[in-house]
């Protein structure tokens, strides 16, 4: 069980702190509080890999602040997303990702970069991970969402878009920032940060959360859900009867580091490490899972990197960046479920490794022409290993641990993958009159594993009026398949053997190294009005065709990859069918005055999203899952002379279509009702002494009761129940 280490926080953070108490006051918030137009000029890097205009690039691309992170408690990035619009979120519905979303149709986030300053802080070789309490955003300035392909920059797997959280230079803002929160059903966040100038020219940012809750008891609220049944295996044995089954539980917590050391303007050193764990009976259904809390999925993801940058001539500059990341699944994680006969052998372990370097420069040939380029080259590793009877040592070979699937003597068998990429790219931005500009991009990818990849992006930008701007964009991107995807299997023998004498077992997962890299077109236009200073309205339709889309199937013949086993029913992932998806999102921020003290921000989407994917084991064409059609977001803070705010939030989500098809209805699937939620944010600045806030947070307002579209398979829900009202109180303070 995690623990609050608070005496590691201190330590870290005492020294900053000191230095910061040696200066003046920072007026954060004053500072902050900016105009809707200044707000709209805030310069952005992540669409064109340099510092630009948001009405510069072609791309959609929003922007928020460190003031609306705050004043509308985005404490993670899954709170941000689920306001964004275009985005299908899904809380708390899978066992090794919890959280799932959809972004602009796109399902997952293995289809959306994450990065810390232009650094990729997701998956080292790109599969799922948890996007929730992990990826805290204490120490972000702003953070950047660009919509659609940027492959042509960024290279894999930024098919959906490019998240980049923005951390604040330590130089420029010495601070000190502690908070502490508690709530309901054991809810308490803990986080801390500091800066400061240690020299003239050296500055240091460090910070860290420390997150955990019990979350609410499902089974009564949903009793309906999670009725007490027996657990019986797939060969009919009751392994637990229904008296003696465990209460339910769904606990999560997480954890996060954070380190910048800058010098000067020349070097900038960082570390960040997140990390989460929830239960492996997430999602799952009492009569296919056991609840326990020492069954969970813990997973860790280390990145550090180092940035220099330099100039060579006067109008030409380069950057170059050299970075390390690792993520590991706990070697404790571990599932008890139908699959490991809902005995405690169902052990996991994953391990992934990037490393490697990416060189950019930036000519700028005069006012009108600026051409980013670069050369990228990265080496990685990961190794999967199946349910394992026992924890694995990840210290030790697999081979000299002796490890055996249950019930049989038979060797487990591991995967490792080693490969490489080396990457190469321009992107020429031009202006051609007051009102034209264009930009032209393309990226070649060479991966050791599969065929190589060649990316274009095309993009104009037309200033028709004063205040309104059309822009157009066409991107191709790809998605590499994970070694995850390829590699990872699962399954238990029961210790049946045929007349060969081999152990017999069904509903396997097998490997496949040969899958090949989903790719897509996609073509957006955005129209971006300012009709008045304090007035932004942004229409952004889309549409986008994938292929080699990667899906699990039902081998017709089974996959021998045991030796001394006959497999049956197995399942592998493979390249399968096709998908397009089309969209609209009408979004709108306004900042108004009411009276001499009242002001305050608007901000709400309507998004409209549909399409849908072939399906060529059947043949037909269904709707796109995890998605609603339409989706309503709105949000508003009032402030009442800089001491109190007031922020509703609401949330309406039409039918949402699952991953499960209607038998009942063949080429539909079936779906999730719509759903209506309220969350109410109060906060009181400079409450007893200057710089202490509390906060009071009301999610859920009306506790209402609704579900969310969910798993696929035979053992999960197909939708799943939702948090009901949960209540939280911060106390924060900022120096």
């Amino acid at each position: 069980m995690r623990r609050y280490h608070a005496a590691l926080l201190a330590s870290t953070l005492l020294p900053v702190a000191q230095g910061v108490a040696a200066g003046e006051p920072h007026e954060f918030r004053e500072l902050l509080q900016l105009s809707l137009e200044e707000l709209l000029e805030i310069p952005v890097m992540t669409a064109s890999k340099r510092m630009e205009a948001r009405t510069d690039t072609p791309a959609h691309l929003m922007v928020i602040t460190a003031e609306q992170i705050r004043d509308r408690r985005y404490r993670n990035l899954a709170d941000l997303l689920e306001d964004l619009p275009g985005v299908d979120f899904m809380r708390g519905t899978k066992s090794s990702a919890f959280n799932n979303f959809a972004f602009q149709g796109h399902v997952s986030n293995n289809k959306l970069l994450i990065l810390l300053d232009g650094v990729r802080i997701d998956h080292p070789g790109g599969g799922k991970i948890p996007v929730a309490d992990n990826l805290a955003l204490y120490n972000a300035k702003q953070v950047e969402v660009l919509y659609g392909p940027a492959a042509a920059l960024y290279g894999a797997d930024a098919m959906a878009g490019v998240i980049n959280i923005i951390s604040q230079r330590p130089r420029d803002a010495e601070r000190v920032h502690v908070s502490l929160t508690g709530g309901s059903d054991g809810y308490r966040n803990t986080e801390a940060t500091a800066s400061a100038r240690l020299t003239e020219r050296v500055a240091l940012e460090v910070g860290a959360h420390e997150h955990r809750a019990d979350r609410a008891d499902l089974s009564a609220d949903y009793a309906d859900d999670f009725p007490r049944v027996d657990a019986v295996t797939f060969d009919g044995t009751v392994a637990l009867p229904a008296a003696l089954r465990e209460s339910y539980t769904g606990e999560i917590s997480s954890g996060s580091r954070f380190a910048r050391l800058d010098v000067g303007d020349d070097l900038t050193l960082s570390y960040h490490r997140s990390d989460f764990r929830s239960l492996t009976s997430t999602g799952d259904r009492p009569d296919t899972a056991r609840y326990l809390s020492s069954a969970y999925w813990d997973t860790t993801i280390d990145t550090l990197y180092a940035r220099y940058r330099f100039e060579l001539k006067p109008r030409l500059t380069g950057e170059l960046t050299v970075d390390y990341s690792e993520y590991e699944v706990s070697p404790s994680s571990s599932y008890v479920n139908i699959f490991t006969g809902f005995e405690d052998h169902g052990h996991d372990y994953a391990f992934s490794r990037r490393r490697g370097f990416e060189q950019q420069l930036t000519w700028s040939a005069d006012d009108t022409h600026t051409l980013v380029g670069g050369l990228a080259h990265h080496d990685y590793r990961s190794v999967e290993v199946p349910d394992l009877p026992t924890a694995l040592d990840p210290d030790r070979s697999v081979a000299s641990q002796d490890l055996t699937y249950v019930n049989t003597p038979l060797p487990i068998q591991t995967f490792q993958n080693d490969f490489t990429t080396t990457s190469l790219y321009a992107q020429l931005q031009s202006r051609w009159s007051a009102t034209l500009s264009s930009m032209l991009g393309l990226r070649y990818d060479r991966n050791s594993d599969y065929r190589n990849t060649l990316n274009p992006r095309l993009g104009l930008v037309w200033k028709n009026t004063g205040n309104s701007y059309l822009k157009l964009l066409y991107g191709e991107a790809f998605r590499a398949p994970s070694s995850d995807e390829a590699f990872s299997t699962f399954g238990s023998f029961s210790g049946q053997r045929n007349a060969a004498g081999e152990y017999v077992g069904y509903f396997f997962r097998a490997p496949n190294a040969e899958l090949e890299p989903e790719e897509s077109r996609s073509l957006s236009l955005t129209w971006d009005w300012r009709p008045r200073r304090d007035l932004n309205l942004v229409v952004n339709t889309y549409y986008a065709e994938m292929e080699d889309i990667i899906v699990s199937r039902d081998e017709v013949v089974p996959t021998q990859y045991i030796p001394g086993a006959r497999l049956f029913n197995t399942s592998i992932k493979d390249n399968m069918g096709s998908e397009k998806h089309y969209g609209l999102d009408l979004i709108v921020n306004a900042r108004f005055q009411l009276s001499e003290a009242w002001r305050g921000d608007l901000w709400g989407s309507y998004s409209y999203t549909d399409g849908e994917v072939y399906d060529v084991e059947d043949g037909r064409r269904y709707d796109l899952p995890y998605i609603a059609r339409d989706k309503i977001k709105l949000g508003t803070t009032f402030r009442y002379r800089n001491r109190y705010t007031v922020t509703p939030k609401l949330y309406w989500i039409g039918d949402t279509n699952t991953e499960r098809k209607d038998p009942a209805d063949p080429g539909t699937r079936i779906q999730a009702d719509d759903w209506f939620r309220a969350d109410l944010l109060l906060a009181a600045h400079d409450v007893g002494a200057k710089g202490i806030t509390a906060n009071l947070e009301v999610y859920n307002l009306f506790d209402r009761r609704y579900h969310v579209a969910a798993g696929s398979g035979s053992t999960t829900f197909v939708t799943m129940p939702q948090q009901p009202r949960t209540v939280m109180l911060t106390v924060q303070y900022d120096y």
